[in-house]
């Protein structure tokens, strides 16, 4: 059987490593520069910013793995019952140069609500 949510992070991973060297390739200037960072509750990601190049004048590809215990403040606002929780996900945001190229915007989520079995 395979496991969904370490494929998950699998993809995600690979998605922003292709996205950001197809950029670059694209760009032919710029390259991005990476910031690994970490949430003492629990995970943490990549933050990759590429800036003043030939197309993109700046654009961030990041990538998060986070989990943490479910807080009442949590249980009131989006009206649950778990215990465990666990998010994973790709977001994009690139401002082109030209005024006249719009600006791309995407996220890509995944996330599970765990019992207190798991």
């Amino acid at each position: 059987m395979t496991n969904v949510k370490e494929n998950w992070i699998e993809m995600i991973h690979h998605l922003q490593n292709s996205i950001c060297n197809a950029l670059e390739q694209c760009d032919g200037k710029a390259v991005f520069v990476e910031d690994i960072w970490e949430r003492k509750e629990g995970g943490g990601g990549k933050t990759r910013v590429i800036a003043n190049g030939n197309i993109f004048e700046k654009g961030g590809v990041n990538s998060s793995v986070v989990f943490g215990e479910v807080t009442e403040a949590m249980r009131k606002q989006l009206q649950i019952n778990g215990h465990g929780w666990f998010a994973c996900g790709l977001s994009l945001v690139l401002h082109p140069s030209n005024p006249f190229v719009p600006t791309v915007h995407c996220n890509y989520r995944m996330f599970e609500l765990y019992d207190k079995d798991n």
